[in-house]
């Protein structure tokens, strides 16, 4: 059974970078044919997918996120890492990692609140 954990801060600054780490247990990331994504879900709107990193290490993005976020990983530790650089109040959302196999994700992360804020 395979299960993701998002972790990270749960108040961020306005400008300042949000760095969020999902870490995957009961599968490798390294997988062949599997992504491993970012998804969010603003209060009162729909999930919004920003990014994925697939297992060979080959990134991509969702053009509303491409020049803001960055996706990496850690094969040593079985983790991948979202940063969003210059966060504004509207990237309040409850963030998820999630698996995904030909653009179908089937597990998910519970989801992290991360609020925007001064």
């Amino acid at each position: 059974q395979v299960q993701l954990q998002e972790a990270g801060p749960g108040l961020v600054n306005p400008s300042q970078t949000l760095s969020l780490t999902c870490t995957v247990s009961g599968g490798s990331i390294t997988t062949r044919h599997y992504d491993w994504g970012w998804i969010r879900q603003p209060p009162g709107k729909g999930l919004e997918w920003m990014g994925s990193i697939a297992y060979n290490g080959k990134t991509y993005y969702s053009p509303s996120y491409k020049r803001r976020a960055s996706i990496s990983r850690d094969t040593s530790k079985n983790q991948f890492t979202l940063q969003l650089t210059s966060v504004i109040a509207e990237d309040t959302a409850v963030y998820y990692c999630a698996r995904a196999k030909v653009a179908s994700y089937d597990y998910w992360g519970q989801g992290t609140q991360v609020t925007v804020s001064s």
